[in-house]
């Protein structure tokens, strides 16, 4: 992290390429490989073949044919959060292939056993989650274009086709528009330090545009992703086998334990970014809400959870500001206190639209139509988010509690 003007003789609090965070890119990983070793050539030849063996129902038996690796030869982080990827997008493919009725409760060693290796190297849970959707899913089609919808493709897909790279790539620019509230923290946390208003309230006016900006971003999901195809196509193969009721007791990783293992899916929760927005805000939620949070930090790479961990052990921003007498610090924090809680009612919109609405339709139609052939649309998780939480409630306390830190 450089310096800001003036204070290059105090080296800053926190470094944010000690927390493998980029200047940049914030929590997104930095040019992502593509391409693992040519001895995991059989993950690969799977792996972007994903949307048409799940179609054809394939997909199981090519996995069963797939030789058994080991990931000891994968070398430095960038391997290996290409390998989670690949072998997470398999393992949902593999589980949900036939549906939430058809979900296997066992996971077969030659995916399960690598799958767990890499796991343990990245000390990331052996699911599907928002760091491999997200942050290490995507590539720039022209090498030097910029950091465009238009310019950006995901590396590995699953069935939802055009939707499905807009929800990613969509929350890929939240996450890049968080990129200067994140330099902002580190800047607030700097002025608190150095007792030092004015670069403070500038931190915090950076702060808040940030999130207005990451409020921006969310919008164009309405433009690039269809509801139906979110609800009835998508979402299941972002559901994972803890609080789901279509996995009661889990999912077996033969060769690893014969014991289930339940894991939360996928979710905007396992987010760095309002993690660290809520500890540097002093955000307190309710307990059960709370609870669900902290558990979504252990599905971050450890890093980054310790980046949050370190915010919410720095000097109180809260404190500072009800303690100052400059007024322009309690409307700078309020109006990021406020930012947030637009992106949070924002969010509770977006669900609203792409689960809720999406949902009842569903339903609709199914009623419109006759014969024992027709699809179901997945039902299991109707009140409930991919990780598992009970998604409206959950969200709306988050976002009144976030309203509560007003000063």
């Amino acid at each position: 992290m450089e310096a800001g003007d003036g204070t290059e003789e105090t080296p800053l609090p926190l470094a944010l390429s000690s927390f493998q965070l980029s200047e940049e890119l914030g929590f997104l990983l930095p040019d992502p490989l593509a391409e693992l070793p040519a001895p995991y050539g059989p993950w690969m030849e799977i792996a972007r073949d994903l949307p048409q063996l799940i179609a054809s129902h394939r997909l199981r038996s090519r996995v069963h044919q797939m030789p058994q690796l080991s990931a000891q030869h994968l070398r430095g982080h960038r391997e290996l959060h290409l390998a989670h990827l690949v072998l997470s997008f398999i393992t949902m493919g593999y589980l949900w292939q036939e549906g939430e009725e058809g979900a296997v409760k066992v996971l077969p060693r030659n995916v399960a056993v690598p799958f767990w290796e890499v796991s343990q190297a990245l000390g990331l849970p052996p699911i599907l989650s928002h760091t491999d959707l997200v942050l290490a899913n995507w590539r720039r089609k022209n090498p030097n274009g910029p950091l465009e919808i238009e310019n950006l493709d995901t590396i590995i897909s699953l069935p939802g086709g055009e939707s499905l790279r807009g929800f990613i790539l969509v929350t890929l620019l939240v996450e890049k528009a968080a990129v200067p509230g994140i330099k902002a923290i580190i800047q607030a946390i700097h002025a608190i330090l150095q007792l030092d208003e004015e670069p403070l309230h500038r931190a915090l006016r950076e702060l808040a545009e940030a999130i207005g900006d990451m409020s921006t971003a969310l919008g164009r999901m309405h433009d690039y992703v269809d509801p139906a195809v979110f609800y009835s196509v998508i979402r299941i193969f972002l559901s994972g086998w803890k609080d789901n009721p279509a996995m009661p007791d889990g999912l077996v990783y033969q060769g690893v334990s014969e014991e289930p293992a339940a894991y939360s899916g996928g979710s905007a929760a396992q987010s760095s970014v309002l993690h660290a927005f809520d500890e540097l805000l002093g955000i307190r939620h309710s307990p059960e809400s709370g609870a669900f949070l902290r558990r979504m930090r252990d599905y971050m790479p450890p890093p980054h959870r310790a980046f949050v961990e370190r915010i919410r052990r720095a000097p109180s921003l809260r404190q500072h500001v009800l303690s100052s007498a400059d007024t322009r610090l309690h409307v700078a924090f309020n109006r990021c206190v406020s930012a947030l809680a637009d992106f949070r009612s924002h969010h509770i919109t977006i669900v609203t639209k792409y689960i809720a609405v999406a949902a009842a339709k569903a339903k609709a139609e199914l009623g419109d139509r006759a014969g024992p052939s027709v699809g179901k649309p997945p039902s299991a998780l109707e009140a409930k988010g991919t990780g598992g939480s009970h998604i409206f409630s959950f969200l709306k306390s988050i976002r009144d509690s976030t309203k509560d830190g007003m000063i």
